[in-house]
C-alpha cells in the first residue's frame, strides 16, 4: 500500500511539473477575470454605443438592466469558469512558453546566443534577441488562439451589449428580432441563435480584425512584460522573478501598453460585429470602420479598457508567477526534464 500511495503522488507531482504553465495560467485566470469583468462589460458597451463617458454608461446599464448588465457573458462556457478568458488565456500561455523556447533554442543553434540564459542571468538587461525572442513567440501565440477565441469573443459581445442591439435595432422588425434572439441566453443558445442566422461561419464574423489585433497585441504585451519584469530586477539587484514588485509593476504595463497600441482595431472589430449581429446571412452588412489611429472616436472606452488591463494583469502575473515558483520550490519530480 505504501508504495501505491507513493505512485500515485510522484505521478500527481509529475503531472503538475509537466503542466505547471497551464496549471498557474488557469488559476491566475480565474482571480484576475472575476476582479474585472464589469469593467470589460463597460468598455464594450462604450466602444459600440455612444456615452457621455464612463459615469454616464454605469448609470445608465444599472438603470436599465439592474447589477446583472456588467456581468453579461461572464459564463461563455457551458461551465463555470469564468469563460473562455480562462480556457484561452490557459492555450495561449502554454504555446508562448513552447515557441518562446523553441525560438531561442533556433537562435543558439544558428548563432551560438542563448537568450533564456541572457534573461535568467542576474544584472542584465534586454536585447535586440530577448526583444525578438518574446515579440515573436507572442505573435505565434496570439495568432493561434484566434481560431479559438473569436467566436467566443463575438458570443460575450453578444451578451453584453444584447439589450442596447435590441432597443437600437431601429423601425426594421426583422433587425429587432434577430438582435432580440440574442437576449438573456446561455452560451449555446447564443451560439446557435448566430448560426442559425449567419450560418456557422458567422461565428467566425470580425475574424481579420481579431487576428490582427491578437497578433500584434500579444506581441507587444510579451515584449513589454518579459523586458520590463528583467528591467525591475536588474534594478533592485535581485535574481530573476524574485522581484514581486517588478512582476507587479511589469504585469500592469503590458496591459497599459499593448491595449493603447491596439484599440483602434479592437474597436473596428467591435463595431463591426455588432452591425453583424443585427442581420441574416445573405444580408449585407456595413463594412468594418476604417482603423484610424489618434482619431478621438476610435478610443472611446480606452481609459476603462487601461484600468481594467491594468488590474487583471497585475493580479494575473503576480498569482501567475507565484504559483509557478510554489510549484518548483516543491521539487522537480524524478525523470522530470
Amino acid at each position: 500500500m505504501p508504495s501505491q500511495t507513493g505512485g500515485r503522488r510522484d505521478r500527481a507531482n509529475s503531472f503538475v511539473w509537466r503542466y505547471r504553465t497551464e496549471i498557474a495560467a488557469s488559476s491566475s485566470s480565474v482571480f484576475s477575470t472575476l476582479a474585472a469583468f464589469p469593467l470589460d462589460s463597460v468598455k464594450t458597451r462604450m466602444q459600440t454605443y455612444q456615452y457621455n463617458g464612463f459615469l454616464d454608461c454605469v448609470k445608465r446599464t444599472y438603470r436599465t438592466e439592474n447589477l446583472a448588465g456588467f456581468f453579461r457573458g461572464k459564463s461563455t462556457l457551458p461551465y463555470p469558469a469564468h469563460g473562455f478568458e480562462v480556457v484561452v488565456r490557459r492555450i495561449s500561455f502554454s504555446i508562448y512558453q513552447r515557441a518562446k523556447y523553441a525560438y531561442s533554442g533556433w537562435v543558439k543553434q544558428n548563432f551560438g546566443y542563448d537568450i533564456i540564459q541572457h534573461v535568467n542571468r542576474p544584472g542584465t538587461y534586454p536585447n535586440l534577441w530577448s526583444v525578438a525572442c518574446f515579440g515573436a513567440a507572442g505573435a505565434t501565440a496570439g495568432s493561434a488562439i484566434t481560431f479559438l477565441a473569436c467566436p467566443f469573443e463575438l458570443t460575450k459581445l453578444s451578451a453584453q451589449v444584447s439589450v442596447l442591439l435590441a432597443e437600437r435595432a431601429g423601425g426594421c422588425q426583422k433587425s429587432r428580432a434577430v438582435a432580440s434572439s440574442y437576449q438573456n441566453k446561455g452560451t449555446l443558445r447564443t451560439m446557435a441563435n448566430i448560426i442559425k442566422h449567419r450560418g456557422i461561419l458567422g461565428l467566425y464574423t470580425g475574424f481579420r480584425l481579431h487576428l490582427l489585433r491578437d497578433t500584434l497585441g500579444t506581441s507587444i504585451y510579451f515584449m513589454v512584460y518579459e523586458s520590463g519584469k528583467q528591467l525591475g530586477t536588474t534594478f533592485a539587484g535581485d535574481s530573476p522573478n524574485s522581484n514581486k514588485l517588478a512582476v507587479v509593476a511589469a504585469g500592469g504595463m503590458c496591459g497599459l501598453v499593448s491595449w493603447a497600441m491596439i484599440y483602434p482595431i479592437d474597436s473596428a472589430k467591435s463595431i463591426y460585429q455588432r452591425n453583424s449581429l443585427l442581420h441574416s446571412r445573405g444580408e449585407k452588412v456595413d463594412p468594418a470602420p476604417k482603423i484610424e489611429f489618434f482619431k478621438r472616436h476610435m478610443y472611446r472606452g480606452l481609459g476603462v479598457s487601461m484600468s481594467r488591463s491594468c488590474v487583471v494583469n497585475a493580479i494575473f502575473f503576480s498569482s501567475f508567477e507565484f504559483i509557478k515558483k510554489r510549484i518548483k520550490e516543491d521539487g522537480k519530480p524524478k525523470g522530470a526534464m
